[in-house]
């Protein structure tokens, strides 16, 4: 029987975690050896252990020679895969631009048709089908129209009916108020002019100059004037009598 598929994870015992580093860094030192050999190869190793210690292998050639080499091809790819996407991006763009131009132009020549210029170039069957197409739009155009105006009218009318409503009403309460204030008048009429006419028609002692009064006046007078005389006449007839 085979062996299972062994997982791979960190080694949570430090000693033993030490040990496997060794083994294992020996062994990728020997393998690095052996391809550098066997195939001809520039092999650079670098290897920083849990504790920063540094371990490297080269081959034949020293470590500085091999990152130079190495910065020279990655910086040599990068601008290699840059251009190659700047060239695309510019091939889409011209692309896109042929497409829009394309576009431009039909919209262009389509419009002058529907407008009735330069119509030369079109056939009988291309000239059919632009009538065909301007009548549909037509039909479209007038049955939006409509349904704009049956709407405008349906509003003026609900507007004209409030409207309406509201002129009743204030019809109404200018109404209501006319007869409130006329009978405020009447009420007033009513309870004034009767008090009024009562006191003029009513005599008063002091403006009855003439007929009893004057009579009255005048019998008064008389009568103090005689008893004036009977007072005096006595005491005259004792005088002539001593």
């Amino acid at each position: 029987m085979g062996r299972g598929k062994v997982q791979l994870r960190r080694i949570e015992n430090k000693i033993n975690r030490q040990v496997t580093f060794s083994k294992r860094r020996g062994g990728l030192v020997k393998k690095a050896l052996e391809i550098s050999v066997l195939c001809d190869a520039e092999v650079a190793l670098i290897v920083f252990s849990h504790k920063g210690k540094i371990f490297e292998y080269t081959s034949d050639s020293c470590m500085e020679q091999i990152l130079e080499r190495y910065e020279r091809y990655s910086y040599t790819e990068r601008r290699l895969l840059a251009s190659n996407s700047e060239s695309s991006v510019q091939e889409n763009w011209s692309l896109e631009y042929a497409k829009l131009k394309a576009k431009i132009d039909l919209l262009q020549r389509n419009h002058k048709h529907y407008m009735g210029e330069d119509l030369d170039s079109l056939s009988l069957k291309d000239l059919q089908n632009l009538e065909q197409q301007l009548d549909t739009s037509l039909k479209l155009i007038r049955s939006r129209k409509n349904q704009l105006m049956h709407e405008s009218i349906s509003m003026l009318q609900k507007k004209e009916k409030a409207i309406q409503e509201e002129n009743n009403m204030l019809s109404k309460k200018i109404k209501e108020k006319d007869n409130t204030v006329g009978q405020q008048v009447e009420w007033h009429q009513q309870n004034q002019v009767p008090t009024s006419t009562s006191f003029l028609l009513q005599p008063h002692p002091c403006l009855n100059i003439g007929g009893n009064y004057q009579e009255e006046a005048e019998e008064a007078r008389r009568n103090e004037l005689d008893l004036n005389l009977d007072s005096l006449y006595p005491c005259h007839m004792g005088c002539f009598a001593t």
